[in-house]
Formats: C-alpha cells, sequence, structure tokens
C-alpha cells in the first residue's frame, strides 16, 4: 500500500523555482537548480521554464514574495503549465496557498525525490522503506492531501475533511506507520544475521557511497559484473547490492552498493533507510565515489560526508575516488590529484585506475587472510573444501602420505589448520 503522492502524467509540463543562495551558486552557476532539472526529467516531467529567485527574506506564507507568486500565476496560466516544483522544502501551509493562489500542483524538492523513490523502488524492502518516507511526511501536511488519501486508503470516509475526519486520517496513517516499522525492523534483523555470518567467515567489506549519479553501479558491474542497473538518471539505484570480488593476490572482499546521497537529504528519508543504510555503516572501508566532471564538486563530497556522520560511519576509513575523469583534460586530472593527496582519480567505464585503487583498498583493509604452506592428511580433505570456500588455494599436489597445500587462509580457519602448518625450514 503506497501512500498517494503527486505524480507526473508522461511529459506533463512544469515551471521551476529556484533560488541564488551561497550554497547553490559555483563559479557564478545555480548547481542545486540544475539539479533539480535533472530530478525533474528523472521523475517524468518536462521542465520547460522557470525562475531563480534573489530573495533575501522568507515569506511566511507563499516562502516567495506576493509579487513573484502573482507573476509565476500568469506565467503557469498563459502556458498551462500543470505544476510548479520548488528547489526547497515547503510547509504544509505554504504549499496550501501557494496552490490555492497559483491553481496548479505545488511540489517542494523533498515531494520530487521521494516520488523519484517511489518510482525506483524494486524490491519489498525498497518499497517498504519509500513509503514509510512518504507517510512520514505527508502526516503533518494531511488537511492539504487528504483527497488523495480518500481515493487511497480504503477504510477513509468520503465526507468532508472535518476535524474529525483528520483524526481519523491521522490514526490510519500512524497505524500504517507502526506497521512499515516492524516489518522494516524484521528485515534489518535479517540483514545482521546475514552480517553476522560474512564476519564468522572474516570476509571484509567495503561500503560503496556518494553522491546520486556518480558511478557507483557502473563501478561495481566493471567490478564484479554484477548486472546493477546503469542509467544516466539520478537514484537509478535504491537497493542494496553486494558481490563478491577477489584480488589478484587471491584475497576475497564483498563489495555493497547502496542508494545514492544528495545535497539537503531529508532526515527522515535517511530514518527510512536505515534497514538499507546499515550495510554501509558496518562496512570494514568506505570507497566513497564522486563524479571528478561535476562543476560542485567539493560540495557533492561535504553532502555525502554530512550524511555519512547522520548515520553514525565519521570514524570508518574512507577513500575517495574521483569518477568519469574520462572526460577531463590531462591539466584536469593533474589538478586533481594536487589537490586532493589522500585520494585516486578512476574511470569506472573504462577501467582507469583501478590497479591504484585496489592498492590502496588492500592498505586500509589490513586483510585477515594470510598465505601458509601446509601438509594436510589424506583423511583431513574437509579442510581443503573449507580453504577452497572462504580462502584462496594456490596450488595442491596430492602426496603418498600428505596433501601438500599452498593457501591464503582466513583467520576462522587458522586454529583448525595450525598443526599441519609446514614450518619455514622444510
Amino acid at each position: 500500500m503506497d501512500a498517494q503522492f503527486p505524480t507526473f502524467d508522461e511529459c506533463e509540463k512544469v515551471f521551476l523555482v529556484g533560488f541564488n543562495s551561497k550554497e547553490n551558486v559555483v563559479a557564478g552557476k545555480n548547481v542545486s537548480y540544475d539539479e533539480l532539472k535533472s530530478l525533474t526529467v528523472t521523475a517524468g516531467a518536462e521542465p520547460v521554464d522557470g525562475c531563480i529567485s534573489n530573495q533575501k527574506t522568507v515569506n511566511p506564507a507563499f516562502y516567495i514574495g506576493k509579487g513573484k507568486v502573482a507573476e509565476i500565476a500568469e506565467t503557469c496560466k498563459k502556458n498551462e503549465f500543470h505544476a510548479v516544483i520548488f528547489d526547497i522544502d515547503l510547509s504544509p501551509a505554504q504549499t496550501r496557498n501557494l496552490e490555492k493562489a497559483i491553481e496548479v500542483k505545488i511540489i517542494d524538492r523533498t515531494t520530487l525525490i521521494l516520488e523519484i523513490f517511489a518510482q525506483h523502488a524494486r524490491t519489498n524492502e525498497g518499497k517498504l522503506q519509500v513509503e514509510l518516507a512518504q507517510l512520514e511526511y505527508l502526516l503533518p501536511r494531511l488537511t492539504n492531501m487528504w483527497t488523495h488519501l480518500s481515493r487511497q486508503y480504503g477504510g477513509l470516509r468520503t465526507r468532508g475533511p472535518g476535524e474529525k475526519q483528520l483524526e481519523s486520517d491521522k490514526r490510519i496513517i500512524k497505524s500504517r506507520i507502526r506497521r512499515l516499522n516492524g516489518l522494516l525492523s524484521n528485515i534489518r534483523k535479517q540483514r545482521a544475521t546475514q552480517r553476522k555470518k560474512r564476519k564468522k567467515i572474516h570476509l571484509p567489506v567495503i561500503g560503496i557511497v556518494g553522491y546520486t549519479n556518480a558511478g557507483k553501479s557502473t563501478f561495481l558491474n566493471s567490478l564484479t559484473k554484477a548486472d546493477v542497473l546503469v542509467e544516466d538518471k539520478l537514484f537509478a539505484t535504491l537497493d542494496p547490492t553486494t558481490r563478491l570480488y577477489q584480488f589478484s593476490t587471491g584475497e576475497k572482499f564483498l563489495f555493497v552498493d547502496t542508494v545514492g546521497f544528495i545535497r539537503n537529504l531529508p532526515h527522515k528519508l535517511v530514518e527510512s533507510f536505515k534497514a538499507t543504510l546499515e550495510e554501509t555503516m558496518e562496512a570494514d572501508v568506505l570507497l566513497h565515489i564522486a563524479d571528478a566532471s561535476a562543476p560542485d564538486l567539493e560540495s557533492q563530497i561535504s553532502a555525502v560526508n554530512s550524511v555519512l556522520k547522520e548515520i553514525g560511519t565519521k570514524d570508518k576509513p574512507v577513500l575517495l575516488a574521483l569518477n568519469k575523469v574520462d572526460v577531463l583534460s590531462h591539466k584536469a586530472k593533474k589538478d586533481l590529484l594536487a589537490d586532493n593527496s589522500k585520494t585516486v582519480i578512476i574511470s569506472a567505464k573504462y577501467n582507469y585506475g583501478f590497479a591504484e585503487l585496489f592498492t590502496k583498498l588492500r592498505l586500509l583493509l589490513k586483510p585477515d587472510n594470510k598465505r601458509i604452506k601446509l601438509r594436510l592428511p589424506p583423511h583431513k580433505s574437509e579442510l581443503l573444501s573449507k580453504l577452497y570456500k572462504y580462502g584462496k588455494v594456490i596450488s595442491v599436489e596430492y602426496l603418498d602420505e600428505y596433501i601438500k597445500v599452498d593457501a591464503f587462509v582466513p583467520k576462522n580457519l587458522t586454529d583448525q589448520i595450525q598443526k599441519f602448518r609446514v614450518k619455514k625450514s622444510n
């Protein structure tokens, strides 16, 4: 059961409203407004026109000034726009006032992001997390959205939105929120059990994080042939993907790709996606992939770091990988390395820079697997099977009295094979 948010018909024409705040403008360009355009296209609408406001103060009733409201209303009526999308979060009252004045759908930044999340959630877990975020955001806005709810939830009566009706609606939504939290709590327990199993076999976990559309899924596909959805759209990946990768040395590691971040990511959305984000929180090392070609690179890196701090991963070792350097000039690549000595530059599309990236990851991971030479008795062949499954067998030689083995041995098997180790003098 999904909450009904304002959705777009195919190629629905919309008007965008941006703001020239200090954090939105980089090198004279409003990168947040450009991002709003991309979000709109990803949601399925057509951003035909828009304006960018230089306002210094906030109008409590409309957020923007009355003159700007009248100007937008005239433009929307003249061009038959279906919606106006604001690059900020509006209060329920501001949304109601703007819809009344402009007479079209009013959508704020969070509502737009939630709509995209709803479209891209493919697994049951993803859909539950999106619905929870939608309902949490919708609850204080019931007065404005009760008609949408009456169509969606069969238990709602169809009489006017009086005080009793709104209270009834709130009880139904709160009940659904409790139900969703319970279901997601069970999913989190299942994931915790899976992580415990991984820890038992001592497979280090690398959590892939980054700004949305930075190329995380492309990297995972290039690395492990994971067949993760790759699109030039924001939030193409919502559900976590975990894949095994084996370095040339024989060491095995798990890579986990999850939802991309974005500036001003709503707190409720972070809370709702805890089941997914915990995969990142429990990783041994974080691989932060950033789009080196983005004009607001530093801002995007900062936005990701802000979310990582919010979910409690600020103390984890992090390797920053600047992706998409294939579109940069040679000088631009050199400048990136000069400014970011603790990073690597890569192109996930062309597998460029992976050797250096792996070297630095291995230094951060400090893997438990140790290369050991063994002499196993013939009746201990089950240990050889475990080495094949959990370690990396370099060579095996079957002799008359024992099995000669050269392998990388994980920590959990060290005690079991200890008495079969070959001393260096041998």
